[in-house]
């Protein structure tokens, strides 16, 4: 444990070390949008950089399937496949009704009680294997489009699913998604995180998923996040996938230029409160702009990784 003091003076506060041990190895998925593409594609020039930049690299496998059985069966050939090799998978849950309040991300589950389903189901996949699990990009960050009882109801579901996989995937660790540094005020944050179940069923916290700002700042707004909370316990985890170069410094956050790979993914950060640098959104996949969103883009994917 170690002690940091808030720059205001606040009382010291002690925030855990990586949960993680520095060793732990991150599964590695074979059918990543950037390693499907190199298999597809074995004599473009860009191959054996993507393959050995980005293919190689653990990535976060993402479920939006909304159906119920196929979306465990999903989930468990994942966590099998990554036990067989003693690596711990990253599980991204990305299914809450209308999770996208400008509707550039159509999908998720129709309704409250179906996402209640989605969630168990997906939970029973992981069962009693090891798993890295980011909750729902976005569902707390965009829930200002919603009214009062809509958002009593996001956090209802969310609360839910923290309890589900508290219960059904023990050995699961669980971070609800939380925006990023240049979103919403820490103290918004933690008031969300708290009505969704953080400070119940949560590990952690995610930041920064799919997004670009630098890991410095994601760690300092993660533990103002974390004192707002005033849960030691909870810790962070980062998306570095796309912030090497950090922000553009203006609004264009969709499929930007002059962006780059950030820094590998680790469970050895060295960071208190930090468990690990993830690739939680897999580089190359479009956000919308250069491609359609959510295929892979092997021009952008090879600007990222030169």
């Amino acid at each position: 444990m170690r002690s940091d003091v808030h720059p205001g003076g606040d009382p010291p506060f002690a925030f855990p070390e990586p949960r993680f041990p520095a060793t732990t190895r991150l599964y590695i998925t074979p059918d990543t949008p950037a390693a499907d593409w190199v298999r597809d594609h074995p004599g473009d020039p860009r191959a054996a950089v993507i393959e050995k930049r980005i293919a190689s690299q653990p990535q976060g496998s993402w479920f939006t399937d909304p159906d119920p059985l196929d979306v465990e069966g999903e989930v468990r050939a994942v966590v099998d496949a990554a036990r067989a090799e003693g690596a711990v998978p990253v599980l991204v849950t990305y299914a809450v009704p209308r999770r996208d309040c400008s509707g550039h991300s159509t999908g998720g589950t129709g309704d409250l009680a179906a996402y209640r389903d989605w969630i168990e189901a997906f939970a029973r996949g992981v069962g009693s294997r090891d798993a890295l699990v980011v909750l729902e990009p976005d569902a707390l960050a965009l829930a200002d489009c919603l009214s009062h009882r809509e958002q009593r109801d996001r956090f209802a579901a969310l609360s839910f699913a923290g309890r589900v996989l508290d219960h059904h995937a023990p050995r699961a660790r669980v971070y609800y998604d939380a925006g990023n540094s240049g979103w919403h005020p820490a103290r918004t944050m933690a008031d969300r995180l708290r009505r969704a179940g953080a400070t119940r069923y949560g590990d952690g916290i995610a930041l920064n998923v799919s997004n670009f700002n630098r890991t410095g700042d994601e760690i300092s707004y993660g533990r103002s996040v974390i004192r707002e909370l005033a849960d030691p316990r909870l810790s962070v985890v980062i998306d570095t996938s796309r912030n090497g170069t950090g922000p553009t410094g203006g609004h264009h956050t969709c499929d930007p230029p002059g962006r780059r790979l950030g820094h590998v993914p680790t469970t050895a950060t060295g960071v208190p409160g930090v468990d690990a640098y993830l690739w939680v959104k897999p580089p190359g996949q479009a956000d919308g702009c250069t491609a359609a969103a959510g295929t892979f883009d092997a021009r952008y994917a090879y600007l990222l990784a030169r």
